[in-house]
């Protein structure tokens, strides 16, 4: 098993590439979520310490039998919950390619062609957000990671002695801001949260009468963090207005762009990203909207040697002698990762192979996918919509025609019961966010398999599952 020979390692992938098309090709006759409990699955797996081995195929039964049907179905076209992409088979292809070849992006000298191709693929990011040419950046885990990595080069731009430095967000910033904060020694408490509008945008006039309470008050504002797309609502914060604050507070400006940024490739939401491009740090997550498997987080600076001079750190075994610039160049400088796995291949593969007007028209599809439901809530008289629809996140709730007169806290139940037994059923799944102390059943469109009809096969799973819940309202 542990050196097989072609013709084995033939028979495996094709039997790995026959269960890969069965699964996805059967992905709508296949429930979202199947209700489980742990000790069910842990009893379909064999607990003893495997002393010695098992041919291929048992180990594919069992991630036929016990991984697939337990696992929740994150490329079915109603899975809406959280911000999940569906993955994509060549970005699956991939993955198998990149993890063949085990490729360790540190520096260039460990993986050349690697690293040009990840350095190549940086850069057509760049472009799609507008940035200059001297931007530059990495390929990390996911947005928090991106986030983490952003904010540590922003410290650099502010004397920290003090140990009084702040962050500015909006009290619908993603938490892993005050997460990396607390790990950056600047902590929790330091990142003040600035109030949102009606549309769940932060108030630019909130977030300058906050900076200058500070001064006032000694501390050291370093960061500001706007919002391309916020988990919640997919609010984008006025991202240009946002510039000039932190111009004139000689801020640093950091985007969290990991749900919403790549929208900026369809037209009709490429208004909403002004003001982008003149960020000092982005942060993007390729595995949501640019539907790619986990893992894959992207961070882009504006200015990269200031990341630099948060990073590089040298020792003896990381020395690189006898290179030129090009060649002599180093992920490790611009991130907190030494090994990296190769991960720009399925980016790469993504970008070349479907092409950018393919990917715009998909998230445009998403974008349609999610008014749609909008402009069916806002016509029916049992739903109502808690949040506006920006980008393809919708937050609403169910109030049959028992509960019009009833109490908000009532309201509230109901949704969050009705949300677990959808979830339960397994037809479509939601997941939820509490929006000006309301509970809302909340979705996200980010499946490029997801049509309209699927929009109104939620709305239609809803109200059959409330009718089941109604003799407890």
């Amino acid at each position: 098993m542990l050196d097989p020979s072609a013709d084995q390692i033939r028979d495996w992938g094709n039997s790995v590439t026959q269960l890969m098309a069965d699964y996805l090709c059967g992905l709508r006759d296949r429930g979202v979520y199947r209700h489980m409990v742990s000790r069910a699955i842990r009893s379909r797996l064999d607990p003893a310490l495997p002393i010695n081995g098992s041919d291929f195929d048992e180990l594919l039964k069992v991630f036929r039998e016990a991984i697939v049907p337990f696992s929740r179905q994150n490329a079915h076209p109603r899975m809406f919950g959280y911000v999940q992409s569906p993955g994509t088979p060549l970005g699956a292809f991939a993955d198998l390619l990149a993890s063949t070849l085990n490729a360790n992006l540190t520096v260039w000298r460990s993986a050349p062609a690697p690293v040009e191709l990840e350095r190549l693929t940086i850069d057509w990011i760049r472009q799609i957000l507008g940035f200059k040419a001297e931007a530059g950046g990495l390929f990390v885990s996911g947005g928090s990671m991106a986030n983490l990595t952003a904010l540590a080069a922003a410290r650099q731009t502010k004397d920290d002695s003090s140990g009084r430095l702040r962050i500015y967000a909006s009290t619908e910033t993603h938490f892993s801001i005050p997460k990396a904060a607390a790990l950056l020694g600047i902590g929790r408490e330091n990142v003040r949260l600035v109030a949102v509008d009606d549309r769940f945008k932060i108030r630019v006039d909130d977030l300058a009468a906050k900076i200058n309470a500070d001064l006032e008050a000694g501390y050291v504002p370093f960061c500001v963090v706007a919002n391309a797309g916020t988990v919640n609502t997919g609010a984008v914060d006025s991202l240009a207005a946002i510039r000039e604050v932190a111009d004139r507070f000689q801020l640093w400006m950091h985007v969290d762009g990991s749900y919403g940024a790549f929208a900026v490739l369809a037209e009709s939401a490429r208004k909403l990203f002004e003001g982008m491009e003149r960020a000092d740090s982005i942060a993007l997550d390729p595995h949501k909207w640019l539907y790619l498997p986990v893992d894959v987080g992207c961070v882009i600076y504006r200015e990269p040697e200031i990341a630099r001079a948060a990073f590089a750190h040298e020792a003896e075994y990381t020395r690189i002698i006898g290179q030129e610039a090009d060649e002599a160049f180093a992920f490790w400088d611009y991130g907190p990762e030494l090994s990296r796995r190769f991960r720009a291949l399925k980016v790469w593969m993504l970008l070349k192979g479907v092409g950018l007007d393919s990917l715009g028209e998909a998230i445009e599809s998403n974008l349609a996918c999610a008014r749609h439901l909008e402009s069916m809530v806002r016509a029916s008289d049992d739903f109502e919509m808690v949040a506006p629809v920006e980008l393809s996140i919708f937050c609403f709730r169910h109030v049959p025609a028992q509960l019009r007169n009833g109490s908000p806290q009532a309201i509230d139940a109901f949704n969050e019961r009705l949300l677990i037994a959808l979830q339960r059923d397994g037809n479509s799944y939601l997941s939820n966010a509490t929006l000006g102390g309301r509970f809302a059943l909340r979705g996200c469109v980010l499946n490029y398999r997801t049509t309209l009809r699927d929009m109104e096969i939620l709305l239609d799973d809803l109200r059959r599952v409330a009718r089941s819940l109604a003799a407890f309202v």
